[in-house]
């Protein structure tokens, strides 16, 4: 019989407790994951609270000591997953299947969640204390809307370097990808389809809106960011119209902006106003408003030069993974550690190829690979 390690008992044990964000289809909340977590902590005898964030939601923040005053390294990882629709293998079911533990978070992001958690262990059990305070936190609502994040760094936003847990198959992400979110709705008039001259219809003249932000999309593909290549525009829903035989008097679409890092979204939006004021001035039959940001997100760019990106360099190397920096489109809680000025990285096992994915899965060795990378870091910071 494979002895199976202690981190992947504990990811197993985390893939077990459903912490689907409860803003999402068959959302359970993490108020179970948590206090297994907490439980977890106290069981090793390492200091634990909780941080409330939303009712029954809290983030669990774990700390070992320093030998530095007021020196702190973030270790952070969510603990919400997103739903189980549409999976194709049991979503609370950790089996393991060609060294691939599989189940819903495994890879988004249980498997750097438990790594983490085994590092602080182990840099307690190794009777050595770090130069810098360790904290480890585990954050609600990653999935959703960043709540948990932006909760531990409104109360406590110190921090020399900040570590989060997201798929990356163990290379140093040091910069991503911000995100804008919005509407933009354009009004008519309704008539009968009968006489749609009667009328103005909605759904035509948000067509020259929508060849407006294709072309600016275009024109965003001239500058590369050397990490994280160019800025994109996708229109990502479409909506307008009643029924078949009236002429629609709203249409709206729904718009995802990735931002690079010398982007804001306040930035965008009056770009975005500005491209609606020229189609209107053009053409006085549309009538488009801009609806304010569904969800912005900043981008992150932590400098290779910094010392935590070049103590990671040192430390993967020693564990025999690349040491050479990269950048992801995707978003994560890290950009609101760099948005404080705490140098972020973003590191953890698994492909994002699988998170969210109908079989989803992480691959074990991975795992315990992160544990000792998680360890050494904070020893050596």
């Amino acid at each position: 019989m494979t002895t199976i390690s202690p981190v992947i008992k504990t990811l197993s044990n985390l893939v077990r407790i459903p912490s689907v964000n409860p803003n999402y289809e068959g959302g359970t909340g993490e108020e179970m994951i948590a206090e297994w977590i907490h439980h977890f902590f106290d069981s090793h005898q390492i200091q634990v609270i909780q941080q409330p964030v939303l009712p029954g939601r809290f983030n669990v923040i774990a700390k070992l000591p320093g030998q530095t005053p007021h020196k702190r390294l973030i270790l952070e990882a969510h603990v919400d997953t997103v739903s189980t629709k549409g999976m194709e293998v049991p979503p609370y079911e950790p089996n393991i299947r060609q060294g691939h533990l599989h189940g819903r978070g495994s890879c988004d992001t249980k498997g750097g969640l438990s790594a983490m958690m085994h590092a602080m262990v182990e840099i307690k059990q190794s009777g050595r204390t770090p130069d810098a305070e360790v904290w480890f936190v585990a954050t609600v609502d990653e999935e959703y809307s960043y709540r948990g994040v932006a909760k531990y760094c409104e109360q406590y936003p110190q921090g020399d370097a900040a570590i989060i847990a997201e798929p990356t198959q163990l290379r140093a992400v040091i910069a991503s990808k911000g995100l804008l979110r919005c509407k933009i709705v354009t009004q008519g008039t309704a008539a009968h389809s009968a006489k749609p001259e009667l009328g103005q219809n909605a759904i035509l003249t948000m067509l020259p809106v929508i060849k407006a932000l294709q072309e600016d999309h275009d024109q965003l593909q001239e500058l590369k960011h050397p990490f994280l290549g160019a800025a994109t525009c996708n229109v990502g829903t479409i909506k307008g119209g009643t029924q078949i035989n009236f002429v629609p008097d709203q249409c709206e679409i729904e718009i995802d902006r990735r931002l690079l890092p010398h982007e804001t979204p306040e930035e965008i939006m009056r770009h975005y106003q500005r491209i609606l004021d020229v189609i209107m001035e053009k053409d006085p039959r549309v009538k488009a408003t801009l609806l304010p940001p569904l969800l912005t997100d900043l981008p992150l760019e932590t400098r290779p030069e910094t010392k935590a990106v070049r103590i990671m360099q040192d430390v993967l190397q020693s564990h025999g993974q690349s040491p050479e920096p990269m950048g992801v489109p995707f978003c994560s809680d890290a950009s609101k550690f760099g948005a404080l000025g705490i140098p972020s990285i973003i590191l953890g096992p698994g492909c994002i190829d699988q998170a969210h994915a109908s079989v989803e899965y992480v691959e074990c060795s991975q795992v315990e690979k992160a544990v000792g990378i998680y360890r050494d870091f904070a020893l050596c910071f």
